[in-house]
């Protein structure tokens, strides 16, 4: 499975969802448990479910791809595991706080979409 095609999937449906502040990482040798990050912010507990929801059933459709999650919109952070991705999408309070740029910040930025 090619995990940047999965993970350009999952950026599409999270734009075509208004998904904001977008960021797609590269993690290849930086972490042994994934290859990329997804990140992204919704603006409301509703967007959030929206924006998990829709990336899943892309992957699905396209990849025929199912996931595991944890967290829900109440939590502010939603993290979806494709496996070779890690989906995170976030309330603004809690991607300011958990801050998976910064932390994570050996990855290399592929793609930010604002």
């Amino acid at each position: 499975m090619d995990g940047l095609a999965i993970a350009r999937t999952i950026v599409e449906a999270l734009e075509d969802k208004k998904g904001e502040d977008i960021v797609l990482m590269d993690l290849q040798g930086v972490t042994p448990f994934t290859d990329y990050f997804v990140i992204c912010t919704g603006t409301s507990n509703r967007m959030l479910k929206a924006l998990v929801h829709a990336a899943m059933e892309k992957v699905r459709e396209d990849h025929k791809l199912k996931t595991q999650v944890e967290g829900t919109e109440l939590d502010g952070w939603i993290l979806a595991d494709f496996g070779d991705v890690v989906l995170h999408i976030f309330s603004a309070h809690q991607r300011e706080y958990y801050d998976l740029e910064q932390l994570w910040s050996d990855g290399k930025v592929l793609l930010h979409l604002q």
